[in-house]
């Protein structure tokens, strides 16, 4: 019978494996583009480029994502009631109390950022507050304090520095080889670097792609992971099931929140889409089908 312990190491062991692929992918990618265009310093440019764009966009990462959806922070005079929620599950975490938002948006939602657990953020939409219960309300914030308790806002910023270097490459690549620039002469090796070419050209067109899917997949992997996590925290599954059952329904817009850049962060997509059962539009999907998701919790005891 599988346990909450179970399904989080099975998870964190798939994260973990789909980093390795992550890892193993960008270095192939990487000798067969210096190869080819015979200049090693356009891997390491491209490297440090992205890093440093990653670093930045992490280190201000909770300022960003806060402006753009518009959230307030609440105060504990404001809402006690909220405020001994998140309280009383970060004791059991073992984690500091993280910075209170509202957004103030009718559709039922909520995401976590910051750069780690002491600078870290939980914002809850009105919708959610307003039609939650206690105890779903606490599966919630508990998945959300689980994101935060993983440092998952770590592992999505070193996502994002791979799928950055994969761009750059690409990008180098496309750019300097339309130009004629730095090609290694293909009929040094005959037929071999015509085919290396080739192979290039096909690398620098699907390279990209595959780096979004694999980012994709490891943040569908985290939010599994956050459900069992977030369960464990409040010992009862059925208030975060109940929870994702509601949100689900739940076909209220987001009207001023919602953008493609910081999807991926809250509980569910805030676009509100159906879910298709097709495997081809899952490996695009930001999140796991929410009925797979209320499966896993319903299917699990502690």
């Amino acid at each position: 019978m599988a346990s909450l312990y179970t399904h989080a190491d099975s998870n964190t062991h798939k994260t973990w494996l789909l980093l390795t692929v992550f890892l193993v992918f960008i270095i192939a990618v990487g000798w067969l583009f210096s190869y080819l265009l015979d200049n090693s310093a356009i891997l390491f440019f491209a490297v440090v480029l992205s890093i440093a764009m990653s670093i930045t966009s992490y280190w201000f990462s909770d300022k960003i994502v806060l402006a753009m959806s518009h959230a307030m922070p609440v105060t504990m005079q404001e809402n006690p009631e909220l405020y001994r929620i998140v309280e009383n599950l970060c004791i059991v975490a073992g984690l500091p109390l993280p910075k209170i938002y509202i957004i103030n948006e009718a559709q039922l939602n909520a995401f976590a950022t910051g750069r780690d657990k002491n600078h870290a953020v939980v914002a809850i939409t009105r919708g959610l507050l307003e039609k939650l219960n206690r105890l779903e309300l606490e599966g919630v914030i508990a998945h959300e304090l689980s994101h935060i308790g993983n440092r998952d806002m770590l592992l999505s910023t070193v996502i994002v520095v791979f799928a950055g270097v994969i761009a750059l490459l690409s990008d180098f690549f496309l750019r300097i080889s339309f130009w004629g620039g730095g090609r290694r002469d293909s009929r040094e090796n005959g037929n071999v670097g015509a085919l290396l070419m080739v192979l290039g050209f096909l690398a620098a067109i699907l390279a990209p792609i595959a780096a979004t899917l694999i980012r994709l997949a490891i943040s569908r992997k985290r939010e599994f992971l956050a459900d069992a996590d977030g369960a464990l925290l409040t010992r009862y599954p059925e208030g975060l099931a109940s929870a994702l059952e509601k949100i689900d329904a739940d076909v209220t817009p987001m009207r001023k929140a919602a953008h493609n850049a910081t999807a991926h962060l809250f509980i569910d997509s805030p676009f509100n889409e159906k879910q298709s059962r097709n495997w081809f539009v899952k490996l695009f999907s930001t999140h796991p089908p929410v009925e797979e998701r209320i499966k896993a919790l319903k299917g699990m005891n502690i």
